[in-house]
């Protein structure tokens, strides 16, 4: 088993200026699979735990009840295999008491936090690179040698050694905080890239 990632060469520009000539660059993107309705989960899962679609379907409906309603009274509330979900929020941040209001709120979020084993898992897991050239040939395969870091919406991070197979070209990313005066709560700290190059479409 292995997750799958395009790299495909695009030209990225640092200004919408038009005379900017910008530059190109191998871009990784994960290559994303169809949906997997609830029917299909419904009946995969009733497969593997021995009992009918029917009482699945009736299990799987009042889990889904019972997280909706405790997660919006502000629990924290486990999915059994999975991790931990909750209700975090991305406000403005103000100096007066006497600003402070619901309007200064920008987002709502949910946030997912998984469990170790979910991370082992994702970090044990290989990462297959298929490299596509501007005019969109196939250029080169890559199996990732990463080490593994997962990243959670907490902003921790875990993960062991994936192993070392085939070739890898070596790249980073470094993690900020969100500014413009706002701020995050709930455990979900925004991040981003030191730049932030224009994806020209090319």
């Amino acid at each position: 088993m292995a997750l799958k990632v395009k790299a495909k060469e695009k030209k990225l520009k640092f200004s919408k200026n038009e005379d900017d000539p910008g530059f190109w660059r191998y871009v990784m993107v994960p290559e994303l699979y169809s949906t997997l309705d609830q029917d299909k989960v419904i009946k995969e899962a009733a497969i593997r735990s021995g009992v009918s679609e029917g009482v699945m379907q009736a299990c799987w409906k009042g889990a889904g009840e019972v997280i909706k309603a405790w997660a919006t009274e502000g629990h924290s509330v486990a999915l059994p295999g999975l991790g931990n979900m909750r209700f975090g929020l991305s406000a403005k941040a103000v100096e007066d008491v006497n600003d402070v209001k619901t309007s200064l709120i920008t987002t709502r979020r949910i946030i997912f936090t998984p469990t170790t084993a979910l991370k082992e898992e994702l970090a044990s897991t290989a990462i297959q690179i298929t490299c596509y050239d501007r005019n969109g040939e196939i250029v080169k395969r890559v199996t990732s040698a990463d080490p593994g870091t997962v990243e959670d919406s907490e902003g921790g991070e875990s993960g062991t050694p994936a192993g070392n197979e085939g070739s890898q070209n070596q790249g980073g990313s470094s993690q900020g905080t969100t500014t413009g005066g706002s701020t995050t709560t709930g455990g979900d700290e925004g991040g981003g890239d030191d730049f932030n190059p224009i994806d020209s479409g090319n």
